[in-house]
């Protein structure tokens, strides 16, 4: 795979802060605070702001473990 395509490839996968709003059941303003906070990580694309996956995931696993 060559880098341009992984590039391609992890942009398909990156979620809106819509998404994750409603994967974490927040509102979208919550996710601009995680964002903001570096609870979540986010990129740009052009002039949409697009969270990495695997960010939101790392956020749950933490969120479990300080309740546990």
């Amino acid at each position: 795979m060559t880098k341009s395509h992984s590039a391609h490839a992890l942009a398909d996968r990156l979620m809106t802060v819509q998404q994750v709003a409603e994967r974490l059941a927040v509102s979208h303003w919550t996710v601009y605070r995680l964002i903001k906070n570096r609870e979540l990580t986010s990129v740009c694309v052009g002039r949409a702001r697009r969270v990495l996956p695997q960010s939101v995931d790392a956020y749950l696993t933490r969120l479990i473990e300080e309740a546990a």
